[in-house]
């Protein structure tokens, strides 16, 4: 007996040895798990009109379960009748329900009116973000039940979201999609419900399967061919690698394949730290290899980098020089040019300089850092500070410059075998916002920031076939905060602005390009207006305010003086 009790210890013990001892979770029907119950608490009991609004308003924020938790709000016949398919309105935090005096002497049914400011709303179409500026000033009609309860029996048309709630129970998500010509892969921000958290991977899968946010179609390009699905749900499989298996793709090069693994180890990179398996049909996309990690793909961001030897120029008195004070060689950094304006070219070797020949016209002067600089035939009263777009090719010069011609007229300077030729850029929805004092490409080629009539606005750069490029669907962003008072900004990262304003409040601000996210710089040694800013990835914001030169590495911190003397006048950029 004591032998059979050994052998069986024995035989536990060996089985338990087999079990690892830590395990990724692995989802328990993941198909099942997208529509997952939420938890519906009732009312308190005894609730009063005004509060019971409030907190219906506050439950709307989680939609799981068809919004259930909400509808725990709402009378049987509401519950029905309430449209939950209509698309998310997210208000600020504080808003206000007031009584309206309709029915103040019914004791059976009341008015209340749901008060506040609209941030913006959620797109359906492709959870993207879209800022609104507005009053909510709704009413929602309320009743007592069988039980003598207030419930909401008039609920209100559309789904109002306080944003403290929509911060809570949604999820920023960055999918990626490539530039115009394939050599740079581009963030398209989302948003997603945050529970439940395992399917989540499958939700920005699905996302990205659809191609690029509404605005931004004509300006970025998916390796991903349309029609292709989800053969089975992105989850981690039970080795502990997140899964994407997919189908309907098609007969698609080496080259592409390599693409789409980019796309989509990039965007679900954001959302697991799991190696990322991706299948067609149930194979490995690419036979060379079964399993990705950020590090195997390529996805250009070299390209939209400085060199770090790049440290940034300025423009001042006339002359072009390094932000260290060094006069930069040639006729550009002499002041022969008497220059007004001036942008370095991301790979570094070439510079456009906007010049003013006395009271006359402006004109435009490009060529190589050091060099004479040729005149480009474009003659304008005013010409934007100048704008490059990236080459496509490492060590290969920049052949693209923009600059607005008279605050209206967007043009872009190409290199050609006759030289520097001005092309015409549709801007017309951009100039219907105002005069345009400020334009900057963003060093992907896919969007462009602009300042029009003081207010900052995005827009995507889209390309035709025939080489026409428009820019379209403008957004203004963060118009309630900055409102006219931009006055420079550049691109801190491919999705995040740096603007100086007017506002001795808001001297610089870091902006999330969708306007959902805004972050004000420390206000310490600065003097509004900030009439110059730069900035680039992985490198010091550069200002130049009343008093001089200063840089920040963050938003906290206290802004440091450069030993370079500047006028106000000064202009500082980084290549770009």
């Amino acid at each position: 007996m004591r032998l059979l009790v050994v052998l069986l210890a024995l035989l536990v013990a060996s089985g338990c040895a087999a079990i690892p001892t830590e395990t990724s979770p692995i989802a328990v029907n993941p198909s099942a798990g997208r529509s997952t119950k939420a938890a519906a608490i009732e009312p308190a009991d005894d609730i009063d009109p005004l509060t019971l609004v409030r907190e219906f308003v506050n439950a709307t924020a989680n939609p799981e379960d068809g919004y259930a938790a909400a509808k725990a709000y709402l009378t049987e016949s509401a519950r029905d009748s309430w449209n939950t398919r209509s698309t998310p309105t997210i208000i600020e935090p504080t808003f206000n329900t007031v009584p309206t005096g309709l029915g103040a002497d019914d004791d059976e049914q009341r008015t209340v009116l749901l008060q506040g400011k609209k941030v913006g709303r959620l797109q359906l179409e492709d959870n993207s973000f879209v800022e609104l500026v507005g009053n909510v000033d709704t009413a929602i009609g309320v009743a007592r039940d069988a039980d003598g309860q207030w419930r909401i029996s008039q609920p209100p048309d559309g789904i109002y979201v306080p944003q403290g709630g929509f911060n809570q129970h949604y999820r920023r998500v960055t999918l990626f999609f490539w530039n115009h010509d394939y050599s740079v892969l581009v963030p398209d921000p989302r948003y997603v419900v945050v529970a439940p958290s395992t399917s989540i991977p499958y939700r920005v899968t699905q996302l990205l399967l659809k191609g690029p946010a509404v605005t931004m179609r004509g300006a970025m390009a998916s390796a991903i061919p349309n029609g292709a699905e989800q053969r089975h749900d992105t989850t981690e499989a039970d080795d502990g690698a997140l899964e994407v298996d997919l189908t309907k793709v098609g007969d698609i090069t080496a080259a592409v394949r390599k693409q789409v693994v980019a796309q989509v180890v990039k965007s679900l990179t954001g959302v697991s730290s799991s190696r990322i398996r991706i299948l067609v049909e149930g194979q490995p996309i690419l036979p060379e290899r079964d399993e990705w990690r950020p590090a195997d793909v390529t996805t250009g961001e070299g390209l939209t980098t400085p060199d770090a030897g790049l440290t940034g120029m300025l423009l001042t008195g006339g002359r072009v020089r390094q932000v260290n004070g060094e006069q930069v060689a040639g006729p550009a950094g002499a002041g022969e040019y008497q220059a007004i304006g001036a942008a370095q070219s991301m790979d570094g070797s070439r510079l456009a300089v906007v010049s003013r020949v006395g009271d006359g016209p402006v004109r435009l002067r490009v060529g190589g850092v050091g060099d004479g600089l040729g005149l480009v035939d474009l003659t304008a009263t005013s010409l934007t500070r100048p704008t490059w777009l990236l080459s496509g090719q490492e060590d290969e010069p920049s052949s693209e410059v923009w600059t607005v011609v008279d605050r209206t007229n967007v043009v872009r300077v190409v290199a050609t075998d006759n030289g520097w030729t001005a092309r015409t850029v549709n801007a017309s929805e951009l100039a219907l916002h105002g005069p345009i004092t400020e334009l900057r490409l963003s060093r992907d080629g896919t969007r462009v920031a602009a300042v029009a009539g003081g207010r900052l606005l995005v827009a995507a750069v889209v390309r035709g076939q025939d080489s026409a490029v428009a820019l379209r669907s403008p957004r203004n962003v963060q118009p309630s905060l900055v409102g006219a008072n931009a006055l420079s900004l550049d691109w801190l990262a491919q999705d995040v602005l740096v603007v100086s304003t007017s506002l001795a409040s808001w001297p610089i601000a870091k902006i999330n390009i969708d306007g959902l996210g805004i972050e004000r710089y420390n206000t310490s040694n600065l003097t509004a207006p900030v009439n110059s800013v730069t900035a680039a990835p992985g490198r010091t914001v550069l200002a130049v305010d009343q008093s001089g030169l200063w840089s920040a590495s963050d938003v906290a911190d206290v802004w440091r003086a450069s030993p370079t003397e500047v006028d106000r006048a000064t202009q500082v950029f980084y290549p770009g």
